[in-house]
């Protein structure tokens, strides 16, 4: 009995040490390596003209809307999620597409309204309007960072049409979009921009040689401040603030754009600032 007992014990004292080797060469093994997950923009054009039951056009839109595909290393588009991070770059596409999507309902939001001036337009003996929209777009993207500029031209029957800069910033990292007011982590950034703003908009002025307070809006240090709540933009060369005609200056000005280099941010950047627009440690230029 003493033997079949010693025995048992050797058995298990192998059992325990073969499972020790195991784990503990498992445990060796190096991580697996990143999925190879590519994100790609493209620009669709979306089009639609609405009419009336007599054929009268009420509204004709036409819309540059980014798209985000997710494709895999071998080429072909992601479609569904095999793993943890194919889930996270589908979703990151979907709140991205879903974003834009949203202007595909316009035409028929503004047909309604056409249509009511169409009605005021027959009883006054007016001549009818089709109201018109168009978006175009232009798109920066990294490999953390996506970033479109658009200018939205619409007409409704004024005495011209009104147009409307915008901006949309993506972190492909978190899968969200984002604000400029992001990209800081003291206030720093936003106290800078609005101070070189300031300064170029009064240069601006001169140059056109009228007195900042006589070119621009009386209150126009106040707007420039808020800058963070207008159209913010990044490329290659840094960021793009815009402020559309009549927000900052009257409609015959035109729009307002100011440049700032990455050299001239990256001092008032937060560290999350910088990784999300690519800026190297040592330097002030984008990653490419």
């Amino acid at each position: 009995m003493s033997t079949m007992i010693a025995l048992l014990l050797v058995l298990s004292a192998l059992t325990g040490c073969a499972g020790e080797t195991l784990i503990n060469v498992k445990s060796a093994l190096p991580d697996p390596p990143a999925e190879a997950i590519a994100y790609s923009v493209e620009l669709e054009i979306y089009e639609e003209t609405v009419r009336d039951g007599d054929g009268t056009a009420l509204a004709e839109c036409s819309y540059e809307l980014p798209v985000l595909n997710v494709a895999l290393e071998d080429g072909s588009v992601l479609q569904r999620a095999a793993s943890e991070e194919q889930e996270r770059a589908l979703a990151a596409a979907e709140t991205f597409n879903a974003r834009f999507a949203q202007w595909r309902t316009n035409p028929g939001t503004l047909a309604e309204a056409a249509r009511e001036d169409q009605a005021f337009r027959n009883e006054s003996g007016l001549e009818p309007v089709a109201y018109t929209d168009d978006l175009s777009c232009t798109v920066y993207q990294t490999e953390r960072l996506i970033s479109v500029s658009g200018v939205y031209c619409t007409y409704t029957g004024g005495a011209h049409p009104n147009s409307i800069l915008m901006s949309w910033n993506f972190d492909l990292d978190s899968g969200t979009f984002f604000e400029p007011d992001f990209l800081e982590e003291d206030g720093r950034l936003k106290e800078f921009v609005a101070a070189e703003l300031v300064r170029q908009a009064e240069e601006d002025a001169l140059e056109n040689g009228l007195a900042p307070g006589d070119y621009l809006w009386p209150d126009y240090e106040s707007i420039l401040a808020d800058w963070t709540n207008y159209a913010v933009s990044f490329d290659e060369e840094g960021m793009t603030v815009g402020f559309s005609p009549y927000e900052l200056a009257c409609y015959a000005a035109g729009p307002q754009v100011f440049r700032l280099t990455y050299d001239q941010l990256r001092p008032h950047l937060g560290q999350h600032g910088r990784a999300v627009l690519g800026l190297e440690d040592g330097g002030g230029q984008a990653a490419d």
